[in-house]
């Protein structure tokens, strides 16, 4: 897989999308990947490295990495070479040298974990150091491929951003059994304590699928309480709809009728939207690093960005100050790190700021760690 390019919106996006590796191996009862792209293969390093490099070169300033299964990524030291713009940086942390890989407790595969001596960890750690001032995301993971490694080298590069996709699927231990998610409530609840825990900024998203077979009314309060518990910053959220050659289509029953699905549905929405609206309100007054991605799409008076946290945030076209604690005032440009200041919350998904400083990553991470007065 060498050969897969990356993926670019637009011919001037500061964003771009590389894929890592292809294929899944959790054979998830309700899902038909792994027939249709079959099992894992990952990329090697050595050409990640060098597609991200090339893209950091054309003013590319995040890269999201990509796979049906992104966070089981492994590959073999032979095949991954140190990209040549990593020399010097800080040796390859111990989750890059894990043949033997271990899941989390609670968490088990359906199929032997691909053997590999660089994990995903190893993998955002050699990009993050060689590539500083480019932020970094991740999709779609797999809750039981977030080890305490994964977890640490993202703590400690503030470019390796803090936004976490850890799909649930539903609160109900018997119905994620039925899906065949390798977990249950206990160990997902225990996993998200951990990551509120190394990563106490952290959002999270997750997805889930209302009216799965077999699911009763207690599974779907289950689901809800879930919500309440977690209170997750994003959700995608879907009434189970049954696919052909899947599992579910082979030994299942698709018992549910569609009105208690969609019943469901509304519910599930209907619990999280307060709930994720409140976690914005909470940002009102805090200061956050902002990538402008462009234009607002509602006015061109203000830019658009988002959150290392993956908060989509509007902000004024004004004069700034040219870096933070310094004299001189700067227009932004598409591609600045700009710090901003929440002033509204104007939905569940969109914040207003007022933008305080043009910045760098680095340079935001080195004052708020220093308790610099403008942040």
């Amino acid at each position: 897989y060498a050969d897969v390019a990356p993926v670019r919106a637009r011919a001037d996006s500061v964003s771009a999308f590389v894929s890592i590796m292809r294929g899944c191996n959790n054979m998830c009862s309700y899902c038909i990947v792994p027939f249709t792209r079959g099992r894992e293969r990952s990329r090697d390093a050595g050409s990640i490295a060098r597609e991200v490099a090339a893209l950091a070169a054309m003013g590319v300033r995040e890269v999201t990495l990509l796979g049906q299964n992104v966070n089981s990524y492994a590959a073999e030291e032979d095949q991954a070479p140190l990209d040549p713009t990593h020399a010097g940086s800080s040796p390859t942390p111990a989750a890059a040298a894990q043949p033997h890989y271990r899941l989390r407790d609670g968490f088990v595969s359906k199929v032997p974990p691909t053997r590999g001596a660089l994990r995903f960890a190893g993998l955002l750690a050699r990009l993050a150091e060689a590539h500083p001032e480019v932020r970094f995301r991740f999709t779609s993971p797999h809750p039981k491929d977030f080890p305490d490694e994964l977890l640490r080298v993202i703590a400690a590069h503030p470019n390796a951003c803090e936004s976490l996709h850890i799909p649930a699927q539903s609160g109900s231990s018997a119905v994620l059994e039925a899906m065949r998610r390798g977990y249950d409530r206990q160990a997902y609840v225990e996993l998200v304590s951990r990551v509120r825990e190394l990563l106490p900024s952290a959002a999270l998203s997750s997805d889930f699928i209302s009216g799965f077979c077999g699911e009763t009314e207690d599974d779907h309060q289950d689901t809800l309480s879930l919500l309440r518990e977690v209170r997750f910053e994003r959700a995608f959220m879907f009434a189970f709809s049954l696919r052909e050659k899947t599992h579910a289509h082979r030994a299942l029953v698709d018992d549910v009728p569609e009105t208690v699905k969609q019943r469901r549905l509304r519910e599930v929405i209907d619990t999280f939207t307060p709930l994720s609206r409140a976690r914005n309100d909470a940002e009102i007054g805090r200061t956050h690093l902002v990538l402008v991605e462009g234009l607002s799409k509602k006015s061109d008076a203000d830019w658009a960005g988002r959150t290392d946290t993956g908060k989509r945030v509007v902000l004024p076209r004004r004069a700034v100050s040219s870096a933070i604690g310094r004299a001189g005032e700067v227009e932004l440009s598409m591609g600045d790190y700009v710090a901003v200041r929440v002033t509204h919350s104007l939905s569940a998904n969109t914040l207003r700021g007022e933008p305080l400083a043009r910045t760098s990553i680095g340079q935001f991470e080195e004052s708020r760690r220093s308790g610099h007065a403008a942040l």
